[in-house]
C-alpha cells in the first residue's frame, strides 16, 4: 500500500495503492491543462505514479516540468493521444470567497449542510479542489460526505 500523506483519507482505497488517480494529481493535471486517462495512467510504474504524486506544480517552472514529464510519460507508455483542457483561468478552487454551486447543490442531494463561507475560505485549496470534483463527479460523489467530514466541515 502506498502510504502518503498527499492522499486524503477518503480516497485511500481505492487512490492509496495509485491504482486511482489521487486528488492531489488530479489537481496537478488541471494545472497544467492535461486530462490523463485512467487507462493512461495505468500503463505508468508505481514510480512514475508516485512522482507525479510528489513532484511540486506551483511555480511556472515547476509546472513546465511537471506538464514535460506527464508528456514524456504518455508518450512512452500509452497507445492514445494526449487529451488538454480547455482554457485555463483561475479555477473556482483557487477562489476562497465564493463557493461554486455544484458544492451547494451536492450538498442538498446529500441531505447535509453545506460549508458556511467561513469553512469554504479555510479549506485548503486542494481540499476546495476535491469537493467541486466530487460535487461534479458521475461516479465518485459518494465521496463528498466522507471528504466533507474528514475536512472538518461535518
Amino acid at each position: 500500500m502506498f502510504e502518503n500523506s498527499k492522499i486524503f483519507g477518503f480516497e485511500r482505497d481505492f487512490a492509496g495503492s495509485l491504482r486511482c488517480i489521487p486528488m492531489i494529481t488530479r489537481q496537478k493535471l488541471d494545472m497544467i491543462g492535461i486530462k490523463m486517462t485512467l487507462r493512461q495512467w495505468s500503463r505508468l510504474s508505481h514510480e512514475e505514479r508516485s512522482r507525479l504524486v510528489d513532484m511540486p506544480c506551483q511555480t511556472q517552472s515547476e509546472q513546465d516540468a511537471y506538464r514535460a514529464f506527464v508528456l514524456d510519460r504518455i508518450a512512452a507508455r500509452a497507445d492514445e493521444p494526449v487529451r488538454y483542457l480547455g482554457e485555463q483561468g483561475l479555477e473556482e478552487w483557487q477562489q476562497s470567497e465564493s463557493m461554486p454551486q455544484a458544492v451547494l447543490t451536492q450538498a442538498q442531494t446529500d441531505l447535509v449542510a453545506p460549508p458556511t463561507s467561513q469553512q469554504w475560505a479555510a479549506l485548503t485549496p486542494l481540499e476546495r479542489f476535491a469537493l467541486i470534483k466530487l460535487a461534479r463527479s458521475q461516479h465518485e460523489n459518494e465521496n463528498f460526505v466522507p471528504a466533507l467530514k474528514e475536512f472538518g466541515i461535518l
